[in-house]
């Protein structure tokens, strides 16, 4: 999917190109539980959009499940073009509740951050919550599958982890880096 567009037809000016080309990631807040269908009616409305869900194990009495849930709860990604047309369809969507930012006006999301976190859930990298950081050396790890990925260093329990992080929402994913390489940044 691509992101929120003004309608252009055929022959789009340099200066409708070079805006076409300005979509951000932003992240916004949903209402508990709201993730999902947040999500799926962004889709159908033609909003690109990122929600991160890792597989979890729920118990009940008679049965285990494993439930998919949302990484990052009561929040889902989108990438638009921030005119005020786009930030209305989302802000009009059932169960949003703001852009995350000063006055609910959004803080884009550097593409690296998002990126960063496609890549651990398209390749199943097991990741767990983690404090949200803004100390600690930034590292990117070198070679295996997880290439590229940048975050910051952390020692837990003598293993090594590094936690990647989205500044927008203050959450960060702490994943094992144990057998990869990594440098400074």
């Amino acid at each position: 999917m691509s992101a929120i567009t003004p309608n252009v037809g055929p022959i789009a000016s340099p200066l409708i190109s070079r805006v076409l080309e300005e979509a951000h990631w932003y992240a916004v807040q949903t209402r508990p539980r709201y993730e999902m269908k947040v999500h799926s009616t962004l889709s159908r409305e033609g909003v690109d959009g990122f929600l991160p869900l890792s597989n979890q194990i729920h118990r009940w009495s008679d049965r285990r499940v494993v439930v998919q849930v949302p990484m990052f709860p009561c929040y889902v990604f989108v990438r638009i073009v921030p005119f005020p047309t786009n930030r209305i369809l989302v802000l009009r969507t059932s169960g949003v509740i703001s852009f995350v930012g000063i006055h609910g006006q959004g803080i884009a999301i550097p593409d690296h951050q998002i990126e960063a976190l496609q890549a651990l859930v398209n390749r199943n990298v097991p990741a767990t919550p983690y404090p949200f950081l803004r100390t600690g050396q930034r590292v990117r790890i070198r070679g295996g599958c997880l290439e590229g990925v940048e975050g910051i260093l952390v020692s837990q329990n003598e293993k090594r982890k590094v936690v990647v992080s989205v500044n927008a929402i203050q959450k960060s994913l702490a994943i094992s880096i144990e057998g990869y390489d990594i440098e400074p940044v």
